[in-house]
């Protein structure tokens, strides 16, 4: 039986400081939370092989507050699938600084998502959903306005993940570091097969020097025309996905 991970946490507040960005980012009670999830990953995701104990003193600055400054380039409103979300980065992170997005955490580990669906029920987030499986078992079946991820895979692979599942006028938004200018022109060929449009390479956290990043946007060449055929044709063009989560509702 999966422990409780609101029993795992000290209130002494093991994830350290929090640093004064994290109030713009996280607006109003969503601090709290992102305090109580940082604590959470400090004890639970640390004991559980989620998150490397050196990982433990940069929680924020490396990790919370690098994902939060990716609602930036996320359209208000927008359903979002976090591809490989593992602890919840950047997917959990960016519901916590943006109550408005319906956000999908999609990750093959059932550890892992056991830890993501304890720290959603707690946190109470009502827009969140757990879906335990790999981006191709969704393919065909479910499309989504944003599909993101961070430290997945190499571009020309993610393209082959993450398209499939974005939407006929949606995007997918890759958190990159120094090689991303190098993985676009090694996705070339994944991006003419897949008729994607050229790639966007987008610096965020401008506003947040200690947070500052880049990301890979991908669009379809043809808005409104998606390129990869299972997207649309694929067992019927279900909008439903092969195993959903548990959803958590309020």
């Amino acid at each position: 039986m999966a422990r409780d991970v609101s029993r795992e946490t000290s209130p002494a507040g093991p994830a350290g400081e929090v640093p004064p960005e994290a109030g713009s980012l996280f607006p109003g009670e969503r601090l709290a939370q992102a305090i109580r999830y940082a604590d959470l990953l400090a004890t639970a995701g640390v004991e559980r092989g989620l998150i490397g104990p050196r990982e433990v003193p940069r929680l924020w600055g490396r990790h919370l507050v690098n994902c939060a400054v990716l609602g930036e380039v996320v359209p208000e409103g927008s359903r979002v699938a976090d591809l490989g979300s593992g602890a919840g980065l950047p997917g959990l992170v960016l519901a916590l600084a943006r109550p408005d997005l319906e956000v999908t955490l999609v990750e093959p580990l059932l550890r892992r998502t056991t830890f993501l669906e304890e720290v959603v029920a707690e946190l109470g987030l009502t827009r969140v959903e757990v879906v335990r499986g790999r981006a191709e078992s969704l393919h065909g079946r479910r499309t989504f306005d944003v599909v993101t991820s961070r430290a997945v895979a190499p571009l020309p692979r993610l393209l082959e993940w993450s398209m499939p599942l974005v939407g006929p006028h949606g995007v997918m938004i890759a958190m990159k570091g120094s090689s991303a200018s190098e993985e676009i022109r090694e996705a070339g060929p994944v991006l003419a097969r897949l008729h994607c449009g050229a790639p966007e390479l987008v610096t965020i956290g401008a506003e947040t020097p200690s947070a500052r990043t880049q990301v890979v946007r991908v669009s379809w060449a043809v808005p409104g025309q998606v390129g990869w055929r299972l997207a649309t044709r694929s067992r019927g063009g279900s909008d439903r996905g092969t195993r959903r989560g548990r959803r958590h509702r309020g």
